[in-house]
């Protein structure tokens, strides 16, 4: 597994996924449920590697050498 989020969508990531967390106490059921969808981009932010980038091909993290990364 390699990472395939920056710096700042790590960040951006775990304020998210803190946030709609956070909410689950606000809310009545269903939706209170729905709040634990927050474990994704926390745990995408933890780890800075997110499925669904790696699905779509995409390489978000920062190379400071200018190369690409495929992710092979």
């Amino acid at each position: 597994m390699t990472r395939n989020i920056s710096g700042v969508g790590r960040v951006a990531g775990l304020i998210a996924g803190g946030v709609i967390l956070g909410l689950y106490g606000a809310l009545d059921p269903p939706w209170k449920y729905l709040t634990l969808l927050g474990l994704l981009p926390l745990g995408s932010a933890l780890t800075g590697f997110c499925p669904l980038y790696a699905i779509l091909g995409w390489d978000r993290s920062s190379h400071t050498d200018g190369a690409t990364h495929t992710g092979t």
